[in-house]
């Protein structure tokens, strides 16, 4: 609930969601966890209890299989046409464009972030993303193949299908807008859909919920149901009769969650946990690049799996960029994301809150200095203060493991191949940035970075037709673009003679 320093009133429908315990969506029925179990989640700006959440469990998640694998072999949703699925789809964006500040409002209780990022990024690019994917619920085909076998003629062709049945799990830095990148080209495809939203963040995936139904999707087409991901999670993961799974988060989970879809060789798409190259050349437009490289790493108070957490700056910049983000990172005001002063806000848990000084405290004893932050920002709430670290090298802690906090370690550079050596030494490769204004020098660095994306003398830039995913121990496919189809498909070949 709001508190005295929060200043933006709650809408009325916000007040009685969050006031009332939460059900889980099954098979077009608000019903609560077959264990009758429900959990807490909380406020990030004050560590109180924000809701209750029927808490999923095996026997749900079989139940909500169940669900979704009656509504693709022989409900309503296999039957429509490909423009009939496309309008549905269409009709939820336009709900929840409808209802833009009440999701905003719950995006920022539940998660923390400020309510006006909330108004002008997560909530506009979930519209966007449905209304791209619902473009192409009509535009999914196959092809005709010319082929020369034992000499006769062959009609042959390919037809490009829904895979079926898909788990989802999706994580809590951008509940809502995850959720629209998961279930917009599910959906488009024609598959059917079992959505488990992280623990942390449950609220808006259930109202999107409430909206998916007014929207006239059908019943057991979409069920979401929240849980804990060691059991709902995992039994989502390893059901038999799950055809897909996808899923959002740290890269430790995303491999259980390969060792749990082993069971039936499910098709698993993975996007996973980064730690960006940030790469800062003296040519480059101070000015400009300071905000840059800035919002690369406080962007959602570092809780971003592109954050470019790694700050690599040529040697004769380096005082100049770190000195200017630096003083960046000490304007930046701190508070909950209801009070419209707020540039950032919480962490979104106690656990991610230790997780991250807890960081801060080894970086410090190998030897890291911070030219401004490095601790907790007050007693109460998630907060921790935006950090600049010097005095790192590439075998810290801090440079070598995802912090995912508003931390960025800065480290100097003078030639350009020991440079991308470094960039490159990582598990990772989900994103990076090139700021120059050599833009001959900027393609060239950019063609050599092991990264998923590439952002010169920008960050941050998402856009439904533009794929996004990762290298290495980053995943598995890619999230949005046309490339996004090919995780909710399956491609058969036709085969016919004709002489």
């Amino acid at each position: 609930m709001a508190t005295a320093t929060q200043a933006v009133r709650l809408e009325d429908n916000v007040t009685r969601f969050v006031s009332q315990t939460r059900k889980m969506l099954i098979n077009g029925k608000w019903v609560e966890a077959a264990s009758g179990k429900t959990f807490p989640t909380y406020n990030p700006a004050t560590g109180e209890i924000l809701a209750q959440v029927a808490e999923g469990d095996r026997e749900d998640i079989n139940r909500a299989v169940a669900a979704a694998r009656a509504a693709f072999e022989s409900g309503p949703w296999s039957k429509m046409t490909p423009s009939e699925r496309g309008r549905l789809i269409w009709k939820l964006a336009d709900l929840i464009e409808k209802h833009t500040e009440e999701f905003a409002q719950i995006e920022s209780l539940d998660n923390g972030k400020p309510l006006t990022i909330a108004r002008i990024a997560d909530v506009p690019g979930t519209v966007d993303m449905f209304r791209y994917m619902a473009g192409w619920a009509t535009k999914i085909e196959g092809n005709t193949i010319p082929i020369s076998a034992f000499g006769a003629k062959y009609l042959a062709y390919t037809l490009r299908e829904p895979v079926g049945v898909v788990g989802q799990i999706i994580p809590w830095n951008f509940p809502l807008m995850m959720a629209s990148w998961k279930l917009g080209p599910a959906l488009a495809a024609g598959c059917c859909v079992v959505l488990k939203p992280a623990e942390q963040t449950p609220l808006s995936a259930l109202r999107l919920g409430e909206l998916i139904q007014e929207a006239g999707i059908p019943d057991g087409v979409v069920n979401v149901v929240p849980g804990y991901g060691e059991t709902a999670g995992a039994a989502l993961a390893a059901h038999p009769d799950v055809d897909k799974v996808a899923f959002t988060g740290s890269t430790e989970v995303g491999k259980l969650i390969v060792q749990a879809a082993a069971g039936n060789l499910k098709k698993v798409s993975l996007e996973l946990g980064g730690k960006s190259p940030d790469i800062v050349f003296q040519d480059a437009d101070l000015p400009a690049t300071v905000p840059g490289v800035s919002s690369a790493i406080f962007f959602n108070h570092g809780q971003c799996c592109c954050a470019g957490s790694r700050l690599y700056v040529e040697e004769k910049a380096f005082d100049k960029v770190v000195e200017g983000v630096s003083a960046e990172a000490s304007k930046i005001h701190l508070g909950p994301g209801l009070d419209p002063a707020t540039e950032m806000g919480p962490l979104v848990s106690e656990e991610q809150l230790k997780r991250v000084t807890g960081y801060l405290e080894a970086g410090f004893k190998e030897g890291a200095k911070a030219t401004v932050g490095g601790s907790r920002h007050g007693d109460k709430g998630y907060f921790v203060k935006p950090t600049v670290l010097v005095n790192t090298n590439q075998k810290m802690k801090v440079v070598q493991e995802e912090i995912f906090g508003p931390v960025v370690t800065a480290i100097p550079f003078r030639d350009v191949d020991d440079l991308i050596a470094k960039a490159n030494n990582t598990v990772y490769g989900l994103a990076a940035g090139v700021w120059t204004k050599d833009i001959t020098k900027a393609h060239q660095v950019a063609s050599k970075l092991r990264a998923g994306t590439v952002w010169i003398n920008t960050y941050n830039i998402f856009d439904p037709a533009l794929p996004f995913g990762g290298y290495k121990q980053s995943g598995w496919g890619r999230e949005m673009g046309h490339e996004v189809l090919e995780l909710y498909t399956e491609v058969k070949s036709v085969c016919l003679p004709i002489s």
